[in-house]
């Protein structure tokens, strides 16, 4: 997978990571402005949680020994 298509990837499933928690807590079709705070958060940290398994698997398996680099990086913080 080229390095564009892994962002899509990583972008589609951090949407659908959020759109989840949303889901399953019956808030799907309310309008983003009369979320609160708390739902912002709790949002954000299953987009992020996603993508840290997704960049972890992505680390073990890339092929380019930069990219893999990149991805310790990124994920050590």
């Amino acid at each position: 997978m080229s390095p564009d298509e892994w962002q899509t990837h990583v972008t589609t499933e951090a949407a659908l990571a959020m759109g989840r928690w949303l889901e399953a807590r019956g808030r799907l079709d309310r309008p983003i402005a009369t979320l609160t705070r708390k739902d912002l958060e709790c949002m954000a940290s299953n987009a992020i949680s996603r993508f840290i398994v997704l960049s972890s698997q992505r680390r073990r398996s890339a092929p380019d020994p930069k990219e893999r680099e990149a991805l310790e990086r990124l994920l050590m913080g």
